[in-house]
């Protein structure tokens, strides 16, 4: 399991070498610093780019979905291998599908990957499991995401409670087991990615029931949160305070080499993780 590290853009030199990248479709368009880094990191590496389409960010920030005809154009730019498609988080599951339908021939055409990330109602885990059914059985996807927003919203506990929203994806992974889901995604030769981490990196060691299905992880957690100069603790969670909560900024830059150490110290406790349970 390849594990991606998302970084501010003055500090992406923390995640060099690694051979999966998920990059933001947002930053894309705005950053050529940022452009210049991957395509560097593809020609040197011949890495794996997921070019995500900046739904989580626009969705914390009260912003409308980023621009679905923009994709293909920012993933031209970005030399992606993948490019996620438009999904619409608290929402009736078909507004995900039909906008899958609609994009991912195009997409494909395009020479890309597809990767659909199912979402649903809030309170809705049977909007949820319908939106995976499809991902799983559909020859429009390649690649499915399970995102960070839409387990807790599927069991309504995406605010309020730590505790709840932490066990949300683990809860969702036994319920698409206990649906076969699981097994058809992997007898479909299709690949998983977790969008992003919420109440701690532990959430990698109590997914190793689950090992076998999962591909990819990406999150900024450990590296913001070190660049913020703090690190992961012995907590059971592995975050004693939860998520931090403060938005990245991409134009985040600090010369503290301690804060840039914690910001490795984080990076190298999650790869340990995940090199031992996943």
């Amino acid at each position: 399991m390849d594990f991606c590290h998302i970084a501010p853009t003055p500090h992406l030199s923390v995640t060099d070498g690694r051979p999966v990248h998920l990059v933001l479709a947002h930053l894309i368009e705005e950053d050529e610093d940022y452009v210049n880094y991957y395509l560097q990191q593809k020609e040197k590496y011949g890495c794996m780019i997921i070019m995500d389409n900046s739904a989580f960010e626009m969705y914390k920030q009260n912003r409308p979905m980023y621009d679905s005809s923009k994709l293909i154009t920012m993933g031209e730019r970005i030399g992606a291998d993948y490019i996620v498609l438009s999904d619409y988080p608290d929402s009736d599951p078909e507004n995900t599908i039909e906008a899958a339908m609609v994009m991912a021939p195009v997409i494909k055409e395009e020479g890309f990957g597809t990767f659909f990330v199912p979402q649903g109602n809030k309170g809705s885990i049977d909007d949820l499991l319908y939106a995976f059914k499809f991902a799983a059985t559909s020859d429009l996807v390649d690649y499915i995401g399970v995102s960070i927003l839409a387990a807790p919203i599927a069991y309504d506990v995406e605010s309020g409670n730590k505790l709840q929203r932490f066990n949300s994806r683990l809860r969702l992974m036994y319920d698409l087991d206990k649906r076969g889901i699981l097994n058809t995604i992997k007898n479909n030769n299709k690949q998983v990615h977790f969008l992003g981490m919420v109440d701690g990196p532990n959430e990698v060691m109590f997914m190793n029931p689950f090992k076998g299905y999962i591909d990819t992880w990406d999150s900024s957690a450990a590296v913001w949160l070190g660049l913020n100069g703090q690190t992961f603790d012995t907590t059971p969670t592995g975050r004693r305070d939860g998520k931090f909560e403060e938005e990245v900024n991409f134009n985040f830059s600090t010369e503290n080499v301690d804060f840039i150490e914690k910001a490795m110290d984080n990076i190298e406790y999650i790869d340990n993780l995940c090199k031992e349970y996943l």
